[in-house]
């Protein structure tokens, strides 16, 4: 039977560590990571993901070709998602001008259909910056850490609310303020976001969520 690889079989690393997918081996990413002080293990066989945190966190990264390829990423979301639930996953999305047209897609598969936290970045130059950030702040709290936290007011999830046609920011924080997740905020009826946005963002909250998830 084919080997079926999943986040499970790897344990996370110890403080100052990452444990990397064979293929970023020779990459730019990997390259800006060797000169930030992270020490990386590689691994052959890890499954869904492509790094591996000291503070149990997972990150996939989809890069421009990937975006620009169709919508095979989705599929590949979608198995990062179920094969890593036990640790707390991360998207990197690669923002430039090639994807940039496909990205309010791409944000609204990842953190709205799936609630996954999802961080643009301009390349892997920028992606290994943001990498080492997290891995040096390990001892503090895990700001991506959404099964133990109700709080969804990081900045990019805010920022993806207010994609929503008729939601300024002050609507995005009341609705994130009230619903503890964005799951709940995509169950929620019309009846409900008008007590907190009115009735005009009420339904156009409700018609971008159905919309999202049926196409």
């Amino acid at each position: 039977m084919e080997n079926k690889a999943s986040c499970l079989q790897i344990v996370a690393p110890p403080s100052g560590h990452i444990i990397a997918c064979e293929k970023w081996k020779d990459s730019a990413l990997i390259q800006g990571l060797r000169g930030i002080d992270v020490k990386i293990v590689f691994e052959n066989e890890f499954g869904r993901a492509d790094f591996l945190l000291p503070n149990n966190t997972c990150i996939l990264y989809v890069s421009e070709c990937d975006i620009i390829a169709g919508t095979t990423y989705k599929r590949k979301l979608v198995r990062y998602r179920n094969a890593c639930s036990n640790f707390i996953e991360v998207v990197l999305v690669e923002n430039t001008r090639l994807s940039e047209q496909y990205f309010n897609t791409v944000q609204k598969f990842v953190a709205f259909d799936l609630g996954l936290p999802l961080f643009p970045v301009s390349g892997q130059t920028e992606a290994s910056q943001l990498i080492a950030q997290m891995v040096h702040s390990d001892g503090r709290e895990n700001p991506f850490r959404r099964k133990s936290s109700s709080r969804l007011l990081e900045p990019l999830v805010l920022e993806a609310v207010q994609q929503i046609p008729g939601v300024s920011q002050g609507k995005a924080l009341a609705l994130l303020q009230h619903f503890s997740s964005i799951q709940l905020l995509c169950d929620a009826t019309v009846t409900e976001l008008e007590t907190i946005v009115g009735h005009a963002a009420a339904q156009q909250v409700h018609s971008f969520f159905h919309t999202s998830l049926d196409t």
